[in-house]
């Protein structure tokens, strides 16, 4: 595990000390890149946390299904709610990652 995270952390700190490297001669130097990197990392960390949200909730209603198929009707609806909920923060996180990359 420590040698996981130390790799993560060079990888992150490798990734942010290239920024400066891309940067253009005369451009207004308003951080562009780093809004680049905070949408990638806004709809990436939304789409891993509404994935593993969306296999957690299909994975209980499907149980529940598999132990009282009687019951599907009852479990179904709302596990599609559910998930059309769920599914609505990655949406949300998506226009907000548009949003940064606008102003880049």
């Amino acid at each position: 595990m420590k040698k996981f995270l130390r790799l993560s952390f060079v990888t992150v700190m490798a990734v942010f000390a290239a920024v400066p490297a891309f940067a253009q001669e005369g451009a207004a130097g308003h951080g562009g890149g780093l809004f680049a990197i905070a949408a990638a990392l806004a709809i990436g960390i939304a789409a891993l946390g509404g994935a593993l949200g969306q296999g957690k909730a299909a994975a209980a209603a499907l149980d529940g299904i598999a132990r009282n198929p009687a019951a599907s009707g009852k479990i179904f609806v709302p596990m599609i709610i559910g998930l059309a909920l769920i599914e609505s923060l990655v949406i949300y996180a998506l226009i907000i990652a548009f949003n940064l990359s606008g102003k880049a």
